[in-house]
């Protein structure tokens, strides 16, 4: 019989018992079964996880792995690891794990072992980090290069960007990275302003190297490096490529042998762990750079061999299912606290977002249910001052994710404990709540009068039971970043064999794409523009009547 998620009988038992458990209160739970904790949570090296202030039970747990079970999830796992083609509108198997598997794994992929490829191109990775970093390679005028700049976008930008963030603290000081992605001018131009020709390498990060925003930024730094070196051979000294086009890096001007090259089987958010993280690499050192893939395997390894009862991918993936198409929440909020991983969520959006914001099934069929929550978030306690009002008193029930360590790269572990102190309050406030008769004897104690409290009462009532799950990691090191990202990763892939969509294309950012390049042509001052909509023309014309004041 052919699956279908909202036809299985997993389906119809979690529909029942979410009748059954949808009154009753977290804090009734905890009370209830003093080992929840214990139950509900998993160690995985230097990572706790801890999902027992979610609105589950053991039944809960028990028909989400039925679900799974019925859902085919472990041999569609079993088939990412195999090299199926399971990216079936794009014919093409999904392989970004491989990208951080050890040298002596095997997989064949047409005749050739694709993990040997992998591992010749990391050594290339490797032997031009040390070049630069050591000042083997130099600038056009000899000068040691200092600043490295990533032009890419999406997956090219923001996973690189998020790990180069992230691990700062083993970033030397003679190197300093940026990134730019955005194809408003400002971003190019604001930061070749800070740079020295001299001492710039341009990483120009494009699969196809025809990316649009990509390909216009390239432009823009290499005319800047042409005139300021008045050289066209100094492009050959100050930009690299990590691209699979060899044609179009070497018609741009950069040798063929200053080329990395990644393969079509890593979507571009799954890419860092690819020549995408050249960037990586040259901040943090490749041996740091390794430290990252190693932890992602480590987390492949889990995933792929562990039961579903103490597997944390498959755990977290089931439980956003459990939110999103039984309590119907069309949110989902990333919270880390830490001020490292501050670009964590945007990394997430696009890797849950992208992957899993689709509307048909793997048959082409429009699915009748919730797909992809939206995914938002900030780190704490920023967040606390910002948007928290709403997670606790607001009438959206969002499932969270708190992100902290035990010990801070920058030591202060005093500043840390208050830190941490304000992620243990906030899960727990959120489960727990205030209720009114906790509320009132506060009130009577500060002496208010009973028209006073009355008043107040209901403003000061916090009804909790509000879910989150904790993760809980020993110290920010690129191992256990590297472990983070891949946990989030399978997460995704869990979703999608559950909803039966596929997580690895993502058709939806082409027709935007595709328009562009048609208004493009009617940009012009003056022109009045009559091809579209009534909307788009008077915006249109409007802007052209405006654009040379």
């Amino acid at each position: 019989m052919e699956y279908s998620f909202s036809k299985t009988m997993a389906y119809k038992d979690l529909s029942k018992h979410l009748l059954e458990i949808r009154g009753v209160h977290l804090k009734e739970m905890f009370e209830q079964d003093p080992h929840r904790f214990e139950k509900f949570s998993i160690r995985l090296g230097p990572i706790l996880f801890d999902y027992s202030k979610n609105r589950i039970t053991q039944r809960t747990m028990d028909l989400l792995i039925e679900l799974a079970n019925e859902a085919g999830v472990k041999k569609k796992i079993g088939a990412m690891f195999s090299g199926d083609i399971i990216n079936i509108t794009e014919n093409r198997r999904v392989l970004h794990w491989a990208l951080r598997a050890p040298r002596g794994v095997k997989l064949s992929i047409d005749g050739r072992n694709i993990i040997e490829d992998i591992h010749s191109v990391l050594h290339r990775i490797k032997v031009f980090v040390s070049d630069v970093r050591s000042g083997v390679w130099r600038g056009f005028t000899g000068k040691k290069i200092s600043n490295i700049v990533n032009i890419g976008i999406g997956g090219s930008d923001l996973g690189p960007r998020m790990i180069v963030k992230a691990l700062d603290f083993l970033i030397p000081e003679d190197i300093n990275l940026y990134f730019v992605s955005n194809i408003d001018p400002a971003h190019i131009k604001r930061t070749l302003n800070r740079l020295d020709p001299e001492q710039t390498l341009f990483i120009i990060s494009s699969k196809s190297f025809t990316t649009q925003e990509t390909m216009q930024n390239a432009k823009v730094a290499r005319e800047w490096i042409v005139e300021n070196l008045k050289n066209e051979l100094a492009v050959e000294r100050h930009f690299v490529a990590v691209s699979t086009n060899r044609d179009g890096v070497v018609r741009f001007g950069i040798d063929e042998k200053n080329m990395f090259e990644f393969w079509d089987f890593v979507g571009g958010r799954y890419s860092l762990w690819s020549a995408i993280g050249l960037s990586i690499a040259l901040g943090i050192g490749f041996e740091n750079f390794e430290e990252l893939l190693k932890g992602a395997n480590m987390v492949d390894e889990h995933f792929k061999n562990s039961d579903f009862k103490d597997n944390i991918p498959v755990i977290m993936g089931l439980l956003d299912v459990w939110y999103t198409n039984f309590f119907g929440c069309s949110t989902y909020a990333i919270l880390p606290y830490s001020q490292c991983l501050e670009d964590l969520p945007n990394h997430l959006q696009q890797l849950i977002m992208e992957s899993n914001g689709k509307r048909v099934t793997l048959d082409g069929r429009e699915v009748e249910y919730i797909t992809c929550p939206v995914i938002w978030g900030r780190v704490g306690t920023d967040g606390q001052h910002s948007f928290y009002q709403l997670l606790h008193q607001g009438t959206h029930l969002i499932p969270c994710d708190f992100i902290g360590f035990v010990r801070n790269p920058y030591g202060v572990q005093e500043q840390h404990n208050m830190f941490m102190a304000n992620f243990f309050a906030q899960t727990r406030a959120l489960m727990q709540g205030k209720d009114e008769v906790e509320v009132m004897g506060e009130l009577k104690t500060s002496g208010m009068s009973e028209d006073e409290i009355k008043k107040l009462l209901p403003h000061k009532i916090f009804p909790g039971n509000r879910p989150s799950s904790s993760i809980l990691i020993d110290e920010l090191t690129p191992y256990t970043l590297g472990a983070l990202i891949a946990l989030y990763e399978h997460r995704v892939y869990v979703q999608g064999c559950i909803w039966n969509i596929n997580c690895f294309d993502q058709w939806g950012v082409e027709l935007g794409k595709q328009l562009a390049k048609d208004i493009i042509d009617k940009l012009s001052p003056g022109y009045i523009c009559n091809t579209y909509d009534c909307s788009t023309n008077g915006l249109i014309t409007y802007y052209n009547t405006r654009s040379d004041k």
